[in-house]
């Protein structure tokens, strides 16, 4: 998968998790857009390593699973880490 590809893989991904987890956020679509990259790169890392998965198709399956799964797990670590508080400007 291409550079490009694995970016709107990951960007798409970060909007599936923001909405699957409840509740408001800190940081904004933006934050979570770019957290939604970072967690598919370590979702494809981490589901390669230890489940094998072939990343190589951006249409399939285990790609966005593991996409997905990442994400929600890096906007937890990110919503621990900041509390889940809003900035205001």
């Amino acid at each position: 998968m291409s550079f490009i590809a694995f970016l709107i893989l990951g960007l798409i991904a970060g909007a599936i998790a923001k909405a699957l987890l409840p509740g408001e956020h800190g940081g904004g679509w933006f934050m979570t857009l770019l957290l939604g990259v970072v967690g598919a790169m370590v979702g494809g890392w981490l589901g390669g390593m230890l489940f094998g998965a072939n990343l190589g198709e951006f249409w399939s399956i285990e790609s966005w699973l593991v996409a997905i799964g990442g994400s929600v797990v890096v906007l937890l670590i990110f919503g621990m880490i900041t509390g889940g508080r809003r900035r205001e400007a």
